[in-house]
């Protein structure tokens, strides 16, 4: 991990390169949006984190490629939204995003959440496969995924696949959840890196929820750090792609600043707290 720069990716199983750092506008207020993904590509980033449950899809966008960075040096997510979950309403979004952002195609799209049952999930994902075959969406993926949600939709991949051809079932390259110190979910984390599956790390920071645990301080005392800033090289050092939000300028930049550090086995082993902690929802246990 000590190679790790702002320039640092990885090649996701569908042959894309995926940013290591993400910048999230998670309930980033629309007026707003447009100014804080600006600033965040202008000091570094070129990943940007929505979804159309978020209501920015749009400005956000509209951020991204005011500084002219190249379109192909940018890296885009949206996703399906939780509510009312199907094929037919995940072609319709897919078709509205590009709309609404104006671009001719998206980096990444996931299914934001596994409720609404079996059919409701699979037909999602037939909706984006298409999309990709249709040259919208680049990869596709999922969010708060547990290992019962991700092993059924592999099985209606192979299944698939064997019926109709290698590639007709799509290929999952992310699955997005909720990964802290207190939350590190081992098992999901297993069952994707044994398959190639990239781990997206939203509330990254745990919403600055931790930020007085004595591990914590010490540790950003050790490397004249934030905690903020030590729990993201964590991420980062784990092999995820973390998430940070924030609509503060300094903040932004603040989290971009990870890469003069190195957290030592040591200190790894001291934010290994075995805690299951969710700070937001936890989809990933749903049994729907």
């Amino acid at each position: 991990m000590a190679n790790l720069n702002i320039s640092s990716k990885y090649t996701m199983n569908s042959g894309y390169e995926i940013p290591a750092l993400g910048y999230g506008v998670y309930k980033t207020p629309a007026a707003e949006a447009e100014e804080v993904t600006d600033h965040a590509i202008g000091v570094g980033y070129r990943h940007v984190d929505s979804a159309v449950a978020y209501r920015n899809e749009g400005p956000t966008a509209i951020g991204m490629l005011k500084s002219k960075v190249p379109r192909e040096q940018l890296f885009f997510t949206s996703k399906v939204p939780p509510k009312d979950l199907s094929y037919k309403t995940t072609k319709a979004c897919i078709d509205e995003t590009l709309v609404e952002t104006g671009l001719s195609y998206v980096d990444l799209y996931l299914i934001h959440s596994p409720y609404g049952g079996k059919e409701a999930r699979l037909g999602a994902w037939r909706a984006l496969v298409e999309a990709v075959e249709a040259g919208k969406v680049r990869s596709i993926g999922v969010s708060n995924y547990g290992v019962h949600h991700l092993e059924e939709l592999d099985e209606y991949i192979r299944q698939t696949e064997a019926a109709e051809g290698k590639g007709k079932g799509g290929v999952l390259s992310v699955n997005q959840v909720e990964l802290h110190p207190w939350l590190a979910r081992p098992d999901i984390v297993e069952w994707c890196k044994k398959r190639g599956v990239i781990m997206e790390a939203y509330s990254p920071v745990v919403r600055m929820e931790r930020e007085k645990e004595p591990v914590l301080i010490q540790l950003a005392k050790k490397h004249g750090k934030t905690p903020a800033q030590i729990l993201l090289r964590w991420s980062l050092q784990m092999g995820f792609v973390p998430l940070p939000k924030s609509v503060t300028k300094s903040r932004i930049e603040e989290n971009i600043k990870l890469y003069d550090f190195q957290l030592s086995a040591e200190d790894m082993e001291s934010l290994d707290t075995g805690e299951y902690s969710p700070c937001a929802w936890d989809p990933t246990v749903s049994k729907d």
